[in-house]
């Protein structure tokens, strides 16, 4: 006869489940409700620190600590990494959200206030919740999950427009050529679509930009 172990077969139930989803939503309200003034860095976590988008991330990090942001990344390595060193090194708050992956993400040692998650969804409310900009660099298919996560929140009015900063104009160039040699002509997106997001490639002027933005609708 099978053994049942009745205890795991309850916590694989779906109505648990979302016990664990709740706790992880009360945890990253409770943590994150003080900040009030943060941008997310998103990009791959594959990139190295001699990388130039690194230097750019980390130093984007540092500009927008000068200017009383919090920086919020993924937890990860890569461009994550470099935007904790970058706020952590300015003396800045520095939030990791990380996910738990099978292929282990493991947190930087850069991250002053960390989060872990399990589930995604939950991660990317915290994200869209407690950021007031988002900068994007070079990454994979979940730095494109962000990037298009947000911009359709902003475009179908979920959200309240936010700045939204691509930076590494190289790496951006053909997807945004793409987007508006394919979409807009095919009638998929309207044009001022194409206004939601930025191409920013200077450090000093991506954090200019977003401040430049709030000051136009009368701050944060």
């Amino acid at each position: 006869m099978k053994k049942v172990n009745i205890g795991q077969d309850l916590m694989n139930d779906d109505p648990w489940r979302v016990f664990r989803i709740m706790s992880e939503f009360v945890d990253g309200f409770e943590t994150l409700k003080s900040i009030d003034k943060a941008v997310s860095i998103f990009g791959s976590a594959r990139t190295m620190p001699d990388s130039p988008y690194y230097q750019l991330a980390e130093d984007t990090a540092r500009e927008a600590v000068k200017k009383g942001y919090a920086v919020i990344t993924g937890g990860g390595g890569g461009i994550m990494e470099a935007g904790n060193k970058g706020a952590k090194s300015s003396k800045g708050l520095s939030v990791g959200l990380n996910i738990t992956l099978p292929s282990e993400q493991k947190a930087n040692k850069f991250i002053t206030l960390p989060l872990e998650f399990r589930y995604f969804f939950v991660r990317k409310l915290m994200f869209a919740k407690y950021t007031r900009a988002f900068i994007v660099f070079p990454g994979g298919f979940g730095t494109l999950d962000e990037f298009f996560e947000v911009v359709t929140l902003i475009q179908t009015k979920k959200i309240d427009p936010i700045p939204v900063v691509l930076a590494g104009s190289d790496h951006w160039k053909g997807l945004m050529k793409w987007v508006k040699d394919v979409l807009l002509p095919g009638d998929m997106i309207e044009a001022g679509d194409m206004d939601i997001y930025k191409l920013i490639d200077q450090p000093k002027e991506i954090i200019e930009y977003v401040d430049e933005f709030y000051e136009r609708r009368g701050g944060l």
